[in-house]
């Protein structure tokens, strides 16, 4: 019998070796380490609805392209890759409709009970939200996940230029758009 492994020390790598040789322990292993990553750029591209149905479909894919699977990148910009993928589908299947994330839907910004003229900080920092969420969507589907990869997931520029299939400078220009796209989008609440 084989001795325990510590799953703390194993790499990516030699957990993907291990899933690919139908290891259902190594898998869930790998499915906890990069569930936060994969359901969070999930959320931020097609949404919170559907972002845990769409993220267990890539762990679902990570698990059936296994014994497929060579060690020629890192494997969180293989994994990225697969959800780039999915989430480029999920839009294309919602007829490139810009979908804003439901946890921030119109109206969710409750109403003043005094009627005061002031609205709290609250209020506003949910309406700001809302306004940031509804530019985000709104960029066409590389430039959304650019932003989403840098700003949320802080993934290095050469991880990125891979899940993206461009080159570094490639990923700076997409940024460059992106981020004055949202400048212009956002430029009345900038201005406050």
């Amino acid at each position: 019998m084989n001795p325990p492994r510590d799953s703390v020390e194993e790499s990516d790598e030699d957990l993907m070796l291990r899933v690919a040789a139908a290891d259902a322990g190594a898998f869930r292993l790998l499915v906890e380490r990069h569930q936060h990553l994969v359901v969070g750029t999930m959320a931020r591209m097609i949404g919170t609805a559907d972002a845990e149905d769409i993220a267990q479909q890539v762990f679902i894919s990570v698990w059936k392209s296994a014994p497929r699977w060579r060690p020629d990148a890192k494997f969180t910009t293989w994994l990225m890759t697969i959800a780039k993928r999915l989430a480029f589908n999920e839009s294309r299947r919602r007829s490139r409709a810009r979908i804003v994330p439901q946890a921030r839907e119109e109206g969710a910004i409750p109403e003043h009970e005094d009627a005061s003229p002031v609205p709290d900080e609250h209020v506003l920092h949910l309406e700001l939200q809302q306004a940031i969420d509804k530019a985000l969507a709104s960029l066409p589907e590389k430039e959304r996940l650019a932003i989403v990869l840098r700003r949320y997931e802080e993934m290095p520029y050469e991880e990125m230029a891979a899940v993206l299939k461009t080159s570094v400078p490639g990923v700076k220009s997409l940024l460059f758009r992106a981020r004055t796209a949202l400048r212009q989008k956002l430029a009345p609440y900038l201005r406050e």
